[in-house]
């Protein structure tokens, strides 16, 4: 089998493509798409996500030293698309599509309450690694719809049509 030169910057495709809620310290909502995101650890259960700093949410997340990871089903593609796209610098994106937001329970965040699963985090570190800086969040609690839950609490992701 021969080989050519692949593309550094998409060498490996990252996994999971979710939406990160955040809210400012002074009670502003966003959310983002965020490509880079995954477990880091599973004693104590962490999780990363990787912002780049010229976003706006960046400065959100930065200072509340939270956030929420929404995983997103192909239900939520419109959405998800519209939130990647537009910045809360020229509107209300929230408002426009009308999200669904709920609180957290442990961190000053929305989640979104559309989405299956929302993983809240308190940030416990970050590092820059590059055109990214990736916040390493520990995870305080974990919202499922209850169809996904079984009888020792774990989630079935195969009831999640991944986007």
């Amino acid at each position: 089998m021969s080989k050519s030169e692949g593309n550094k910057r998409t060498c490996l495709n990252p996994v999971a493509k979710v939406l990160v809620s955040c809210r400012g310290l002074n009670g502003e909502n966003n959310a983002l798409a965020v490509g880079y995101c995954g477990n880091c650890s599973y004693d104590p259960p962490m999780v990363m996500v990787g912002i780049v700093p010229s976003r706006y949410s960046y400065h959100l997340i930065k200072e509340s030293g939270c956030f929420v990871v929404n995983l997103v089903d192909k239900a939520y593609q419109e959405t998800f698309n519209y939130l990647g796209s537009h910045s809360k610098r020229d509107e209300d994106k929230l408002a426009v599509m009308k999200v669904n937001l709920a609180e957290a329970k442990f961190v000053n965040a929305p989640i979104l309450a559309d989405c299956p699963v929302n993983i809240e985090c308190k940030i416990v570190d970050s590092i820059v690694t590059g055109s990214h800086e990736m916040f390493i969040g520990k995870v305080e609690y974990v919202h499922a719809d209850a169809k996904m839950i079984s009888d020792k609490g774990d989630i079935d992701f195969s009831q999640i049509n991944f986007l």
